[in-house]
């Protein structure tokens, strides 16, 4: 059970705010990755904006876990202090992110892959400053995740490490101060059906990937965390390989809260992703 320390003392109000779904097409829709920044794409026409209400997930913080909502938030103390740096991230950084995503799903082996530092106002369409994701989607699907596997590991080892279990988990926290703009929002994975799940291409110059673009469904339940701060860190499973009932994917994005002052200091994140072999 996730031990969380309540320095907010009120439970915030849930919002009414904007939630960009995809609208289900005779043809799999595809993101080109490769296209300038605001360049229009034929995804956008698909896009199926709805506005929902999100609740702060705050008070039920010591309840979730990812085999159960598909999110978790958790204490989260860094020794970083340039997430910039690329030898610190891989040297202590991946230490960290490992033993979180170890302690929370209790894994005998975890495998740190992957950083994504996000800035409001700075896309370079690379991984070291990349704006937030503003539309319903989770990182792999049923045929990305075990390619990640193949990708990352030798063919003999990734054929053994197919044969079990294994899950991919993304570590979420602030790296400049509290969030109180554009926070992320998550889907109870209870709430979903496998029809809301819309396989995805991401079109790179050289390689196809998958994710799920997410179809509106009313019975969503949608939470966030306000104020989320930089010794805390959100957990998202985004694959998981058992098809026993645990939740395997999880639906989120970023959205404007309805709330924000203008001249908020805009949020900067990083997200990490971490292979978790059981």
């Amino acid at each position: 059970m996730n031990q969380i320390s309540p320095r907010r003392p009120v439970e915030a109000a849930p919002v009414v705010a904007r939630i960009n779904y995809l609208k289900p097409a005779a043809s799999k829709p595809a993101v080109f990755i490769y296209a300038k920044p605001g360049e229009p794409q034929p995804i956008d026409a698909l896009r199926d904006p709805h506005d929902v209400t999100i609740a702060d997930g705050r008070p039920l913080a010591r309840d979730l876990s990812l085999d159960e909502q598909g999110f978790a938030l958790v204490p989260a103390p860094t020794r970083m202090r340039d997430f910039d740096d690329a030898a610190a991230r891989k040297a202590l950084y991946d230490c960290e992110v490992a033993a979180l995503v170890t302690a929370a799903t209790g894994a005998r082996k975890v495998l740190v892959f992957d950083h994504t530092i996000r800035r409001i106002g700075n896309d370079n369409s690379g991984a070291e400053a990349r704006t937030p994701v503003y539309v319903a989607h989770n990182d792999y699907t049923e045929k990305s995740g075990p390619q990640r596997v193949r990708d990352l590991l030798p063919t003999a080892d990734a054929a053994h490490a197919l044969g079990r279990r294994f899950a991919i988990v993304n570590v979420w926290r602030s790296i400049a101060g509290t969030v109180t703009d554009t926070p992320l929002a998550f889907a109870d994975a209870r709430s979903t059906k496998p029809a809301d799940f819309i396989a995805t291409d991401l079109v790179y110059p050289d390689r196809t990937g998958e994710v799920y673009r997410i179809a509106h469904n009313p019975a969503h339940r949608w939470f966030y965390f306000p104020a989320l701060r930089p010794d805390e860190a959100l957990l998202i499973k985004s694959y998981d390989s058992a098809q026993d009932g645990r939740a395997r994917f999880t639906p989120h994005t970023a959205f404007d809260h309805p709330a924000t002052v203008p001249g908020t200091a805009r949020r900067e994140s990083i997200e990490s992703r971490a292979l978790a072999f059981f």
